[in-house]
């Protein structure tokens, strides 16, 4: 590692201790002055050296914190909008309301009416349309493929400072937008991986920023195609796990599960957003 790459990765140390202390006490205070001695830095130069490696201010760092939670809470139910919208730290449902549309692009109680129909709902209500009930699903191969990646540190709410960071270095070169994890994205004790990945049409050195090499085995894959934004995600992946793959003939596979982002915030509205999600599968073995 070359000596800026030294210095780089210790300024991202010392920011991402911050986002670990934002993440493990969400509803607190977070004054800057405390913050910027948590990463050592100079209060009068924290805001700068912090969005310039975060690529967003602490203030917005804080408030996805926050509606993540909020996100969570919402696909649990039992709790009205109120009662999230105070958890959460927001004084009234209105604020709350304007805060995760924004954020979702939806508001807080589409969401959770949608989260309970694709989770809690898979039966065929009367109420429902047959689009309503359905979650399409169809079986692919792909082939190997070789991906550039660089690993998530942090809890999920964070990924999108890990895909900022692999846009600045790889920007228009990448031919496709990828995630690939392994675990479950609310196993914070070290079970979840997560890596931020593009294709490349020329290889980059293994070194170069952080970059790893990621090689996808070929195989099977249930595909379903989401709209809308990448909180509904881990929805959906259950969904299809508790739904669809019971009754399918398959079992998951010991590969990466992937999400191709076949558009990007950067030039879509959240409801447009399009992903393929793609979870390995192999036929179910008779016991």
């Amino acid at each position: 590692m070359s000596l800026d790459q030294s210095a780089d990765q210790h300024y991202r140390d010392r920011v991402a201790r911050v986002i670990a202390h934002i993440v493990a006490h969400p509803l607190a205070a977070h004054r800057l002055e405390d913050l910027a001695a948590i990463a050592h830095f100079s209060p009068f130069h924290f805001h700068r050296v912090y969005s310039s490696i975060a690529g967003e201010t602490v203030a917005a760092t804080v408030r996805r914190v926050r509606l993540a939670l909020a996100t969570r809470l919402l696909e649990q139910g039992g709790q009205s909008i109120t009662q999230v919208a105070l958890e959460v730290g927001y004084e009234s449902p209105q604020a709350f309301t304007r805060a995760f549309s924004q954020f979702t692009g939806q508001s807080p109680r589409a969401f959770q009416r949608d989260m309970h129909r694709l989770i809690l709902d898979p039966g065929a209500g009367s109420a429902h349309t047959k689009t309503e009930q359905t979650l399409a699903v169809q079986i692919v191969e792909r082939p190997a493929q070789r991906l550039h990646a660089l690993r998530h540190q942090g809890p999920p709410s964070t990924i999108p400072h890990t895909q900022r960071r692999l846009y600045l270095q790889c920007g228009q070169r990448a031919a496709h937008r990828l995630g690939a994890s392994c675990g479950d994205p609310q196993d914070l004790g070290g079970g979840f991986r997560y890596y931020a990945a593009v294709v490349l049409p020329e290889p980059l050195p293994a070194a170069d920023g952080g970059l790893e090499r990621l090689d996808i085995p070929a195989g099977l894959y249930a595909r379903h195609t989401l709209t809308g934004p990448y909180t509904r995600i881990n929805a959906a992946l259950a969904a299809i796990h508790t739904r669809w793959l019971p009754a399918s003939g398959y079992e998951p596979d010991d590969r990466p599960t992937l999400e191709h982002y076949l558009n990007s915030p950067r030039n879509a509205a959240q409801a447009d957003l399009r992903t393929d999600l793609l979870i390995p599968i192999r036929p179910t073995t008779s016991l």
